[in-house]
């Protein structure tokens, strides 16, 4: 078609501004993708204050904001450019709500967050209203932004301004719900007609996610395989029956990465660039990472790296029950993270202890998240439950074979390593235990060892392999598409 598709994409936090987790990587990546793919696309986000607003554009206007029981609120907004491209992002400014050192909790979660964030739907729509840019899509995303798809079919179902819109909402992860009092609904603004188990009720309660889920008009996740597994009591988090009932709609999209940043051609962070063509080059990078960890400046040994959050959902614990049996081998292991506070102190203590063989840095550094990747052979990443997953996938680019659990996107982009055909992009194991996690690092590094051109043949294919985000784009908006299609058969109808 040759008329864009206008769209409004609202998150609560995209990168470079803000960022807890994948959902700021994605609301930073995709729209770009979007727009070089010909949608007309504008971005919205809270202004934490975090985010200096000498940096940003400030726009002459205030966006009066009804919040129903609590009354009319104001907004400013600020507007800037996402990097590297001319996608316009506008941020939400008010103080009471975003003016804090957190983007959801500090020592706990804010006890407002349900208002923080309905305010931040309702603010992007009266945005829209001002800039009279009538979205042919809304694009929310998780709990945090699920409102706009309840807003849009109920309080807004006969304002004319949206008559043409339809509403996207993708589920980053299923576990974050968006649960809270009923006295939310008089901050909606809704009838209570739609407080029902079908829609926004949940144990007495309003589910944000759940009301998004019931009246978006499509609903995605970030891998096929997750798409799949949500609908299920294992990682439904309670809402595989209600996602069994809107799966017609439902459609899992892998993630693609940045490869202008992930690249170990290309990358600023590590020691030495490389490519397929020129993967001995890799070996600088993995003296580097050692001599950052101080251990040993070996190069026959197999390095492994692990860079996450130090959760349950990362499969912490599991790591923590097998890490004494696995330094018996004769490997390394180097760690980055931060998170529960027992592995953090589990963690530290294994680095006293072993430090000849094992480095750990709590908390977080970019820089040091590329250079474990660039100076790891193995990758680990072994999720109880993992939508998409980035982490392997920038290990593919830079030929350090990840070691994953086979759910959500790790199933969907590792494929197991065959011994007898030599095939494959990396190690797999099924079942959440530790004796499979064991097991499969054992047979990681007795490939490294003893298969070693299989190795490196995976090392070249895995480095081949491409998912970027504009393959992901165009899967986004052939839903656009047909929604906006849709939309206009039923109006002239």
């Amino acid at each position: 078609m040759k008329r864009k598709i206008k769209t409004l994409f609202v998150a609560s936090e995209v990168v470079p501004y803000a960022k807890t987790g994948g959902l700021a990587d994605v609301s930073g990546a995709l729209p770009k993708a979007l727009a070089k793919l010909g949608a007309d696309i504008k971005v919205v986000m809270p202004r934490y204050y975090s985010i200096d607003k000498n940096t940003l554009e400030h726009i002459p206007m205030a966006l009066g904001v009804d919040m129903g029981a609590m009354g009319e609120l104001w907004a400013g907004v600020y507007r800037t450019h996402l990097p590297d491209s001319d996608v316009e992002i506008y941020f939400i400014d008010h103080e009471a709500f975003y003016g804090r050192s957190g983007l959801y909790h500090e020592s706990s979660a804010y006890e407002d967050n349900d208002k923080r964030f309905v305010f931040l739907s309702k603010a992007a729509l009266q945005l829209s209203r001002a800039l009279n840019f009538k979205p042919d899509i809304v694009h929310a995303n998780d709990w945090h932004t699920a409102a706009l798809p309840i807003l849009l079919k109920t309080a807004l179902r006969e304002d004319d301004f949206f008559q043409e819109t339809s509403s996207v909402l993708t589920l980053h992860n299923l576990q974050h719900q968006g649960v809270f009092g009923k006295a939310l609904m008089d901050i909606l603004g809704i009838d209570w007609k739609y407080f029902t188990p079908m829609e926004l009720e949940a144990m007495d309660n309003v589910n944000l996610l759940k009301g998004g889920i019931a009246f978006c008009d499509a609903l995605t996740t970030v891998s096929k395989k997750y798409a799949k597994e949500i609908q299920t009591p294992e990682f439904g988090f309670g809402l595989d029956g209600h996602l069994r009932a809107h799966a017609h709609k439902l459609y899992g999209i892998l993630n693609g990465i940045d490869y202008t940043e992930w690249n170990p051609a290309v990358d600023r962070y590590i020691a030495a660039n490389y490519d397929v063509d020129t993967l001995l080059k890799k070996k600088a990078c993995k003296r580097d990472l050692q001599e950052r960890f101080g251990l040993p400046l070996r190069e026959d040994v197999p390095l492994i790296g692990f860079v996450g959050r130090f959760v349950t959902q990362k499969g912490i614990e599991l790591i923590a029950a097998v890490m004494e049996g696995l330094l018996e081998m004769d490997i390394q292991v180097v760690m980055l993270g931060n998170g529960e506070f027992w592995a953090e102190n589990f963690f530290s203590h294994v680095a006293e202890k072993h430090p000849q063989k094992f480095g750990c840095y709590i908390g977080y550094s970019n820089a040091l998240a590329h250079q474990i990747e660039a100076g790891s052979d193995l990758f680990l990443m072994p999720s109880l439950f993992e939508p998409c997953g980035l982490n392997q996938i920038y290990s593919l680019r830079y030929g350090t074979l990840p070691i994953v659990r086979a759910t959500g996107g790790l199933d969907d982009t590792i494929v197991n390593y065959n011994h007898e055909t030599g095939e494959g992009n990396g190690f797999r194991f099924d079942y959440a235990a530790p004796d499979a996690l064991y097991h499969t690092v054992k047979w990681a590094v007795e490939t490294y060892y003893r298969e070693k051109d299989d190795f490196l043949r995976m090392q070249k294919r895995a480095m081949r392999a491409h998912f970027g985000w504009l393959d992901s784009g165009n899967e986004y908006l052939d839903i656009y598409k047909a929604l906006y299609y849709h939309k206009k058969i039923q109006r002239y109808q």
